[in-house]
């Protein structure tokens, strides 16, 4: 068997009535910051919150009544073993995913949820996977893997068939890239469909096990990602081959573009993406003004990121625009000082959140003291000109804090 464009127009239709065909519209806010026509595959919106859902309704769907009454078991730390268990629940099949110690247990539970046992073995991902072999052989399961199955890529690919059919004038499509399954199969379809048409790939700069791989370069060491969703070790053996021949290039972003790029989407399009699914903005974000007149397709691949990490990216996200920042000012230690200093930051504009008041531990002489003060400020200039105003002001004062992230003009 081989993934083909037939395979995959027979898997769209046997996913209708399964998923759904998530919304790809343009963003005007997007299009407007990259000097690009930006349009959006939402796959964020499908019921577990990920493209993984294709592929595993039609690997599942392709089981035999024997299979279905033995059961499947997968190995996912995340994505694929929500969409397992979803599908698996509703063709009434039992489920097994195994999923490693370190899984999250909001994911653990999440996955219980739907209707799957969750069996918690093994560091890593890798020590897991060999688990669930070992289970399969012995218990006579079908093993659904993630990427490296030909029906899984071909599920994949009917987002690249819902991408052109709405859009069919499309310069390129921007993919993340895991384990390779989600790219291979849109590949097949747009270059199938349009040949001209560029298909683009990224992953984390410290995750990039296809472009390495494609490359002949060495897996660097293993780094710890918010794209977690595409922090694949090693590549499928079945999807290396597919990106080789169909995918034109492999980005790698910074963990900095991916934090940016989950803000982005949330503060513009008020939709969660997790940091795999933000990784096509922040290969705009890496590359510039390279995508600038184009008309450009990307896939937000999911939209499942834990609360406190989301949490943290969005206060990190305030402190790098200069909305956040947290002030040093060295003043008298005295009665009326700390009153003098938050009539100053109201008078400039500035929103006083916190107020660190330390009288030992500075070096500072023992007349005066060191107060830190975080305030809200509306951009990173307010920021300046509220530190320039404290100066002039006699309260001598300096950003703990900086900006870190830049939007293209």
């Amino acid at each position: 068997m081989t993934v083909t464009l037939d395979r995959i127009e027979a898997a769209a239709a046997s996913l209708a009535g399964h998923i759904v065909e998530t919304p790809f519209r343009v963003s005007r806010t997007f299009s407007d910051i990259f000097g690009a026509e930006v349009r959006l595959k939402l796959e964020n919106l499908q019921f577990t919150a990920s493209f993984k859902e294709r592929g595993a309704w039609i690997r599942l769907l392709d089981l035999d009544e024997a299979e279905r009454r033995a059961g499947v078991v997968a190995v996912s730390a995340g994505n694929h073993a929500q969409g397992v268990a979803h599908v698996a629940s509703q063709l009434k099949i039992p489920a097994t995913i195994v999923m490693p110690i370190s899984t999250p247990v909001v994911k653990i539970r999440n996955t219980e949820r739907l209707g799957a046992r969750v069996v918690v073995h093994g560091a890593n991902l890798s020590e897991a996977e060999q688990f669930a072999l070992d289970m399969a052989a012995r218990d006579g399961l079908t093993l659904i893997h993630p990427y490296d199955d030909e029906r899984v890529i071909a599920g994949q690919g009917t987002i690249g068939l819902e991408m052109l059919r709405e859009a069919p004038d499309l310069d390129a499509l921007i993919v993340p890239v895991g384990g390779g399954g989600l790219i291979s199969g849109i590949a097949t379809a747009a270059k199938a469909v349009r040949p001209d048409i560029e298909v683009i790939g990224v992953e984390a700069a410290l995750f990039p096990s296809m472009h390495h791989a494609i490359h002949g370069l060495a897996a660097p060491p293993d780094a710890p990602t918010i794209a977690e969703g595409i922090a694949v070790k090693r590549p499928g053996n079945l999807t290396r081959p597919i990106v080789e021949r169909l995918v034109d290039e492999i980005l790698l972003v910074t963990e900095a573009q991916l934090e940016r790029a989950v803000q982005m989407v949330l503060e513009i399009e008020k939709t969660v993406a997790e940091g795999a699914g933000a990784a096509p903005i922040a290969a705009l974000l890496s590359e510039g003004g390279r995508f600038a007149g184009k008309r450009l397709g990307l896939v937000v691949s999911g939209g499942n990121i834990d609360s406190r990490l989301l949490a943290s990216v969005l206060m990190r996200g305030l402190v790098g625009e200069g909305r956040l920042v947290r002030l040093r000012m060295e003043v008298s230690d005295q009665p009326g000082s700390l009153a003098r200093i938050t009539r100053c930051i109201a008078d400039l504009g500035g929103d006083i959140l916190e107020v660190y008041h330390q009288r030992w531990f500075y070096d500072v002489p023992i007349k005066l003291t060191e107060i830190d003060v975080v305030v809200e400020t509306r951009d990173a200039a307010h920021m300046q000109a509220l530190i320039a105003g404290l100066n002039e002001a006699g309260i001598p004062t300096r950003a703990l804090s900086s900006t870190a992230h830049e939007v293209p003009e």
